[in-house]
């Protein structure tokens, strides 16, 4: 039984929520502001978040950036706004899908449904030690990769930082954030350490470094590997 988590700040809405995916098989949590969404999060064992942009307390693109640094639970943004800008800063924060109030519930159901359907393909290649995005394939218990059938000759902490971002194609991770993920909290260094581990993997994967089609940056953000190179 999938485990939803739902925040929004919206009484009527969570109730009819709550019941609609209740009745279609799910187990509910519910949260009314983004610091109890948090709170739940790291208590709980979540298989999807549906999770509203404007909330108290702290906003849902907060939520949405803390829930994709601890890893990679699905989320489906909701707002009362169309603006795309939402919509953008929703998606490259991480969230895995977007509904602009007010929408259909089965619409968002069915949602629900394909956005599981995608996590859960990934988790079943990992159970047999294998992480693919395109044609990078990274075998991991026995901590080797290769490109197009080219094997990467990788430093453990290279390997390291492209599997982090090949478990989790199309997130964009702060230099921060992967300083901290990669090298650990109590990591001395600075953030050119990773610009510097970026540029060496690029030269290995990519045919023209220059221009990577695998291992990309987006400026003023930090680093994610293309989910469709």
């Amino acid at each position: 039984m999938p485990h939803i988590l739902v925040v929004d700040d919206e009484p009527g809405l969570v109730k009819g929520l709550r019941l609609s995916l209740e009745q279609e098989g799910f187990q509910v949590t519910t949260a009314a502001d983004g610091r109890e969404a948090l709170s739940k999060f790291r208590a709980g064992d979540f298989d999807l978040i549906v999770l509203d942009l404007m909330l108290p307390e702290v906003d849902g693109l907060t939520v949405c950036r803390e829930v994709r640094a601890a890893g990679m639970t699905p989320i489906i943004m909701l707002t009362a706004r169309a603006d795309d800008i939402d919509k953008v800063l929703g998606l490259e924060l991480g969230a895995d899908d977007y509904l602009t109030k007010p929408f259909n519930t089965r619409e968002l159901i069915a949602r629900i449904r394909a956005v599981l359907r995608r996590a859960d393909a990934p988790s079943r290649a990992e159970q047999a030690g294998r992480v693919a995005v395109g044609d990078l394939v990274l075998h991991t218990r026995q901590r080797r990769a290769e490109v197009a059938g080219r094997p990467l000759d990788l430093t453990a902490r290279e390997y390291d930082l492209l599997e982090l971002l090949a478990r989790h194609p199309g997130v964009v991770y702060t230099r921060q954030e992967l300083l901290d993920l990669v090298w650990g909290y109590d990591f001395a260094g600075d953030d050119r350490t990773v610009d510097v581990h970026v540029r060496r993997i690029r030269e290995k994967l990519e045919e023209e470094p220059s221009r990577p089609r695998y291992l990309r940056t987006r400026w003023g953000v930090g680093y994610y590997l293309e989910a469709e190179p």
